[in-house]
């Protein structure tokens, strides 16, 4: 990367995020597409089927108009697939980045608050510090998991590792952090950063992360089957090891919620998405605006694009932004496409594995679609 990074620039529709209006009514379902879509639903279950996993939904909008196809190893529940939640591990962050942006836009934040004086306010900030700007497009300088964290987490490994690793242990090894590199000059992908910002932004505003959330994005966007925790069977998809067989239990991101806490449902995926392809008909426009922009460029030729809160891929018609997660037994992948007006949501209840074709071939659709 060359340069630092420049978050939420200008947007003409400026005006558009400086209330927070009130709550947005549950999204409709758009109609599923008619029969001449048969070979994107064709697609779609050679996807399904390729995965190799007990439940799998791929959804597409196209305008819209939208096809959810779902299927697996695993008998099918008495819930339909596409109406569980799933968790979307580090897809969490385009919320994150989304929420942010939001409040920065209404004057809440700048993005540059030092993230040391937003935990701690008679804390010295220091010449360089670590701003919020800096955690969210992952170039504080830190490392992808905190301190100690494999030894603390070793005993629940295969469960819930990110559950026992306090809040304010994370904090803490953040506030005696002493970074290698001047903030804002390498990129380094880090869960440890981005879960540092929920609790600086929570911190300084007074409130809990999950709060801000809803507030600013659930709510607004209408997004009423998103959350930050498993409910229950009936709710909630099941999770499963490589094998596909073993279940897990629901992911408990503890500590580190701002980076890959939220499970959804497929809909409430594409609603989310939606949202990003229009986002002129959301209270959130002009938040969702800024965050198609790109704020910095790094690799060789500077190849590779990111926003505050999406990668950014080129297509011969237009830019494709996108963002996968993972957690023990889940894997997701998020996407749109401005220029043909596609979005895609891909859920799967299994953990990743070498060679496994899930992401690449949402990934695939997209860039095709």
């Amino acid at each position: 990367m060359t340069g630092r990074p420049t978050p939420w620039p200008g947007d003409p529709d400026a005006a558009a995020d400086t209330a927070p209006g009130p709550r947005a009514p549950r999204a409709p379902r758009a109609p599923d597409a008619p029969a001449d879509d048969a070979a994107l639903r064709e697609r779609l279950a050679e996807a399904v089927a390729a995965c190799d996993a007990p439940d799998v939904v791929f959804a597409v909008s196209r305008h819209g108009r939208r096809t959810l196809v779902g299927g697996g190893t695993a008998p099918p529940s008495d819930v339909p697939r596409e109406d569980l939640r799933y968790e979307i591990g580090s897809a969490s962050k385009t919320f994150t980045g989304l929420l942010l942006t939001r409040l920065v836009r209404r004057g809440a934040l700048t993005g540059g608050e030092a993230a040391v004086t937003c935990l701690d306010p008679g804390r010295p900030a220091g010449p360089h510090p670590v701003t919020l700007a800096h955690l969210i497009t992952h170039t504080a300088g830190l490392p992808a998991l905190p301190p100690g964290f494999l030894r603390t987490g070793l005993p629940a490994w295969s469960t819930n590792p990110y559950a026992r690793y306090p809040a304010e242990r994370l904090t803490d090894t953040f506030l005696s952090h002493r970074p290698r590199h001047r903030p804002g000059t390498r990129w380094r992908y880090s869960n440890y950063g981005v879960s540092v910002l929920g609790h600086a932004v929570a911190t300084v505003l007074g409130t809990s992360w999950e709060h801000l959330l809803t507030r600013q994005v659930l709510d607004p966007l209408g997004l009423a089957d998103t959350a930050l925790r498993a409910e229950g069977p009936g709710t909630d998809a099941v999770g499963h090891r490589k094998d596909g067989r073993t279940p897990v239990p629901p992911f408990d991101a503890g500590a580190f919620q701002a980076a890959g806490a939220v499970r959804s449902t497929p809909h409430d995926l594409l609603t989310f998405l939606e949202a990003h392809l229009d986002p002129a008909a959301s209270p959130a426009a002009g938040a969702l605006g800024a965050v198609r922009v790109p704020v910095l460029r790094r690799g060789l030729g500077h190849r590779h694009v990111h926003t505050v809160a999406w990668f950014r891929h080129p297509t011969d018609g237009g830019p494709m932004y996108f963002h996968s997660g993972a957690t023990l037994g889940q894997q997701a992948f998020l996407g749109f496409r401005p220029d043909t007006g596609t979005a895609l949501a891909a859920v799967c209840g299994r953990r990743f594995r070498a060679s496994d074709p899930f992401i690449a071939g949402a990934y695939a659709i997209l860039a095709q679609t």
